[in-house]
């Protein structure tokens, strides 16, 4: 039997963000990001998963899981949290940060890569300050707060691009 990628069960509603402290409207704005990605590719076989339907780009649904996994890992581990530690999918080098490479045999093994390093890295936040600072890659002290609203936009802007990838398809709409 194909592995058929998953129903997600939305674990956050915008409607209910509407007067939370900023913390919880942070991370439940992230979240809800995190599962529209997932919601994006339910029901997709692995082989819908891999297709690239807006030429000449090289973006797959998978490849944008995958993506999202590596931009958590380096953002949330490698820069906040300090973690000396690899790549969850692709080599440092490689520039394309998980887009490239996805192939229909591993689709449910990078699912749950995903997942897993979505875990990893709500643990890597939780109990710190949104005031607490870190240094990123070119130096500049950033705040946890500048983080959660860095991987919200750049969720945002992939949503996007998953959204004319699922209608490119099989012609379904909406989050």
């Amino acid at each position: 039997m194909t592995w058929i990628a998953p129903q997600i069960e939305r674990t956050t509603r915008i409607s209910d963000l509407a007067t939370v402290p900023e913390r919880q409207l942070l991370e439940g704005w992230l979240n809800w990001h995190r599962e529209t990605l997932l919601a994006k590719c339910t029901g997709l076989e692995p082989e819908q998963l891999t297709r690239t339907t807006v030429e000449p780009s090289n973006l797959t649904l998978l490849g944008l899981v995958r993506h999202m996994a590596e931009v958590e890992r380096s953002w949330f581990r490698r820069r906040f949290a300090g973690e000396d530690i690899g790549n969850v999918f692709t080599d440092p080098g490689d520039g394309d940060e998980g887009i490239a490479g996805a192939d229909e045999a591993n689709a449910e093994r990078d699912f749950e890569r995903f997942r897993a390093e979505v875990a990893s890295c709500e643990a890597a936040a939780a109990g710190h300050d949104l005031d607490e600072t870190f240094t990123s890659a070119r130096g500049a002290a950033l705040s946890l707060r500048w983080l959660y609203v860095q991987l919200i936009q750049e969720y945002a802007r992939h949503n996007g691009h998953a959204d004319f990838l699922r209608e490119r398809t099989d012609g379904k709409t909406g989050d």
